[in-house]
């Protein structure tokens, strides 16, 4: 985290949010999800790691192998948004990103956003190279 940055709001900071859980040990998730606050400008998100125990528990039903493989977005009605779902479920609740909602649910997109943001998933923490690796979590999904 640098200087400027502030740390990512909690559910315990905003209690009616909507949570982003992301893999908090890869750095480009990370990276991402630390952009979001900008889009955010009327604070509807709160961000866990997945590897935050407070996901276990508020969630136990949520598989921990699929949050590895795919962040997942928990809405105010408590329905949950995987993957490619979330970033498009996103383009609707973020003033900000109000632009690329017809992209994302142009007819048919779908079939090419899954394979992409799968191939990125599966290979995130090879992209994000060692060097930038704080942890030896790098190593595990290699």
């Amino acid at each position: 985290m640098t200087e400027t940055q502030l740390p990512l709001p909690c559910p315990a900071d905003r209690p009616d949010a909507e949570v982003v859980i992301y893999d908090g040990d890869c750095r480009i998730c990370t990276a991402q999800v630390s952009k979001l606050p900008w889009w955010d400008c009327q604070q509807k998100l709160s961000y866990l790691s997945l590897h935050d125990a407070e996901v276990a528990e508020r969630w136990p039903e949520m598989s921990a192998d699929r949050l590895m493989q795919e962040m997942c977005l928990v809405d105010s009605n408590g329905h949950w948004h995987w993957g490619p779902e979330a970033i498009r479920h996103l383009t609707l609740r973020l003033r900000r990103l109000w632009w690329a909602a017809p992209v994302m649910f142009f007819p048919g997109s779908m079939f090419l956003w899954r394979p992409l943001y799968r191939w990125v998933a599966r290979n995130r923490y090879r992209l994000s190279g060692t060097a930038s690796c704080d942890s030896d979590a790098c190593e595990l999904h290699r």
